[in-house]
């Protein structure tokens, strides 16, 4: 069945880096920031939480808009290697926290979980799924990691490095089946979905 008009599209957030990837594909939608309080919980890993902030973005917004498909997503970055216990670094926020994320991720492998939840509360239908994306960091001494946070300033970005911009030469390796990923909202499989429900995305 072939829908006469494409639906309505509205993305639940105000992230920069998400509206510029979401406008790579799809010129026409919304951006509305969903309040969602975003702590984690306690003892909550970095895969429930991104998955339960996604969804949750794309619930608050999505009954203001309900013949619309609404898009939510959340990233976290979980270093590998700190058994027993989970680390899970969000986004730091200031310049100290920033360079404590990177020695935590010096010489270590960072998973970068970002989840994406696409609702439409009319019919309660929902979409979700969760993109991981391995980050092999290079030994960073404290004079490298000063001039990247100095020069880049990453503080809104999870484990605090941009993978676009300067913070690829931070990088030994990415291992990653959709590069749009890491920097907020995997496009390969979003495309998908909103091919399956109606939108002309080629």
């Amino acid at each position: 069945m072939f829908l006469k008009s494409p639906p309505d599209l509205v993305l639940a957030s105000t992230s920069s880096y998400r509206r510029a990837l979401l406008a790579r594909v799809h010129g026409a939608f919304e951006c509305v920031a969903p309040g969602v309080e975003e702590s984690r919980r306690e003892h909550e890993t970095g895969l429930a939480l991104v998955t339960r902030l996604a969804l949750a973005k794309a619930q608050a917004v999505a009954p203001a808009y309900p013949d619309a498909w609404v898009i939510g997503s959340d990233q976290a970055a979980v270093l590998m290697n700190a058994l027993p216990h989970e680390i899970v670094l969000g986004k730091p926020g200031t310049a100290a926290r920033c360079m404590q994320a990177l020695r935590s991720c010096s010489g270590s492998t960072v998973a970068y979980l970002t989840a994406v939840a696409v609702v439409r509360h009319s019919d309660g239908c929902a979409y979700e799924f969760v993109d991981t994306t391995r980050v092999t960091f290079r030994a960073l001494d404290e004079a490298t990691i000063e001039r990247y946070v100095a020069r880049e300033s990453p503080l809104d970005c999870a484990g605090g490095f941009k993978s676009e911009g300067l913070g690829i030469a931070l990088c030994e390796s990415i291992d990653s089946d959709d590069p749009s990923a890491l920097i907020g909202l995997p496009l390969i499989r979003l495309c998908e979905i909103l091919r399956s429900v109606g939108f002309e995305i080629p």
